[in-house]
């Protein structure tokens, strides 16, 4: 790595500050180069400090990913027992997708320090910056017709949330159908996509999206208000390999529950960690505006709103909004 001087300059310093002219002389280039190099460091993922007449410090080195760092936690007989590793993908989806066509194993799991075209539900496109989040997609073969799909969607979320109580203590919550929320902020997205044949499913890759380690000054402008990070939560640097094991610990447990026992003690799990059930909300339907209280899950996996008249609907797709009350 060409910026390797420069990063183990700032390692020993201590994170003490070193100012561009010192970072000059020492690498013998230019107060621009020693510029242009830090932001290079920046976009990896390393924060830096910069104050006028003291330099630069460095206040953050991203933990990247060792496969055996993950290993060491993992408790589980499938998933996660493959694991690949890049510094940098458009999409670990579409990496996951690729390689289920051609047969890889259920429990493959695709990770990625960046992604450059990453992307959540309804195709919207997902911020996923270097060595700071979680971006991974994970293979799975279940023997599922493919009317239960919502209900492994739901799975995943209960996978999500428990984990990350477990790890960082973060009062996460689950919002219908998919999103975790802290302090009513969006933290994780999930997005399970399948290949079906003869009316089951081929394989179902299920995309997972946490903002781990960012930091506010991380975040485009238009997200400040709606995104929050699991370091910006609890104040401290969140081990990233650690998560993902237990995420995979957690849903490896779950789908074995599930595939023995059926879906409802998963919908009691979800319930228990909604933020949605019991909240006014509302959603838009091609044909219609449906307002009302959020009851529970439908058995499919629905969300079943009851109106003020008393009439319960079920909602099976698209964005439910939570009403805040004045």
């Amino acid at each position: 790595m060409k910026n390797k001087l420069l990063l183990d300059l700032f390692i020993h310093s201590s994170q003490t500050f070193i100012s561009g002219e010192e970072i000059s002389k020492r690498l013998k280039i230019s107060r621009t180069a020693v510029w242009k190099q830090i932001n290079q460091l920046r976009d990896m993922g390393y924060e830096f400090e910069a104050v006028s007449r003291k330099g630069y410090r460095m206040t953050f080195i991203p933990d990247f990913y060792i496969e055996a760092d993950i290993d060491v936690n993992l408790n589980t007989k499938i998933l996660g027992r493959k694991i690949h590793i890049m510094d940098s993908t458009a999409s670990t989806q579409v990496d996951a997708m690729t390689q289920a066509e051609n047969g890889t194993e259920e429990g493959s799991l695709f990770i990625a320090e960046q992604q450059t075209s990453g992307r959540g539900r309804l195709g919207r496109k997902w911020f996923s910056p270097s060595g700071k989040g979680i971006w991974m997609s994970l293979v799975l073969r279940p023997e599922l017709p493919i009317r239960y799909m919502p209900q492994l969607t739901l799975l995943t979320g209960v996978a999500v949330c428990k984990a990350i109580r477990r790890v960082t203590g973060a009062e996460a919550a689950i919002k219908w159908p998919n999103d975790i929320l802290i302090h009513g902020k969006k933290v994780c997205g999930i997005l399970l996509e399948s290949a079906t044949e003869d009316n089951k499913v081929k394989y179902c890759i299920a995309g997972i999206g946490i903002d781990v380690n960012l930091s506010a000054e991380d975040y485009p402008e238009e997200l400040t208000e709606i995104a929050t990070s699991l370091k910006l939560e609890t104040g401290h640097t969140i081990n990233r390999a650690l998560l993902i094991a237990e995420i995979l610990n957690e849903m490896e447990l779950l789908y074995d529950r599930y595939t023995n026992e059926g879906f409802n003690p998963i919908q009691v799990e979800w319930e228990e960690h909604s933020v949605s059930i019991g909240q006014a909300v509302r959603t838009e339907t091609l044909t219609e505006t449906i307002q009302g209280v959020a009851k529970r899950l439908d058995p499919s996996g629905g969300l079943v709103i009851a109106a003020p008249s008393g009439e319960e609907r079920v909602v099976y797709s698209g964005e439910v909004e939570i009403i805040k009350q004045q």
